[in-house]
């Protein structure tokens, strides 16, 4: 089985559970560690003959990072194309492993498993924050309606200011993200990489400071997400 992985969660999930099986990943595929194998560019730009070239038996994408006209390219060279959706929680554990088994696992791997156990016993806290969640400035743009990481934040006890947004990932002009009435602001290293200097003095409230991997990667960092980012929740409140 040779796979090519259009996503970094996938590259990951792929990685783990079958070594070998990954022929190619994104230029964006950073995990795990020293991964070594042949890169095809961005989720946005892959190399489409790149990837006809190397004749895989199936290429791993998903709805949002990667563009339509690109896998409908793929599938017109005669590639199989598995195509993920993932907004909640559930849905991300139950398209891992349709993807892993779809790759030729003939199990369900132990950090799967655990990634589902660590999630669903977890106590949500008792305070309830309300929070923006900027993935981008210049121009401003947060979490709306309907995301996976938006999911996992309200699992944590974390309500999305712009969660009944009509855009998933809506600009926001600055002032209107002061006048929001949030009580916190959620800022991910990814895709826009967020830092102390960089980021929280454009707000006059805590700011969390999270990996980007652990908020909206779903795949092996998911075992061990909620105790990450909730460590980082309650460190802003202190």
């Amino acid at each position: 089985m040779r796979v090519v992985s259009l996503v970094p969660s996938l590259t990951e999930a792929v990685a783990v559970t079958l070594p070998g099986v990954l022929a190619a990943a994104t230029d964006w595929c950073t995990h795990p560690a020293g991964l070594d194998v042949p890169r095809i560019g961005g989720t946005k730009n892959p190399d489409v003959p790149a990837i006809v070239a190397l004749r895989p038996d199936l290429v791993v994408a998903n709805e949002e990072e990667n563009r339509p006209a690109d896998l409908a390219a793929l599938r017109a060279a005669g590639i199989e194309v598995l195509v993920t959706e993932v907004r909640r929680l559930p849905q991300a554990l139950s398209e891992l492993d349709r993807v892993l088994r779809a790759c030729g696992a003939t199990w369900r791997p132990r950090w799967l498993d655990e990634a589902e156990a660590a999630w669903t016993g977890l106590a949500v806290p008792r305070r309830r924050s309300r929070a923006l969640v900027p993935i981008w400035r210049r121009p401003w743009m947060v979490l709306g309606r309907a995301t996976f990481a938006g999911d996992l934040l309200a699992r944590l006890g974390v309500e999305n200011v712009y969660a009944g947004h009509a855009e998933r990932y809506p600009r926001i002009p600055l002032d209107d993200l002061r006048a929001a009435r949030a009580d916190l602001v959620v800022l991910p290293d990814e895709p826009y990489r967020f830092t102390a200097d960089d980021g929280p003095e454009a707000f006059d409230i805590p700011a969390a400071l999270v990996s980007g991997r652990h908020l909206t990667w779903y795949g092996p960092s998911l075992g061990e997400a909620a105790g990450v980012l909730g460590a980082a929740l309650r460190a802003a409140h202190r």
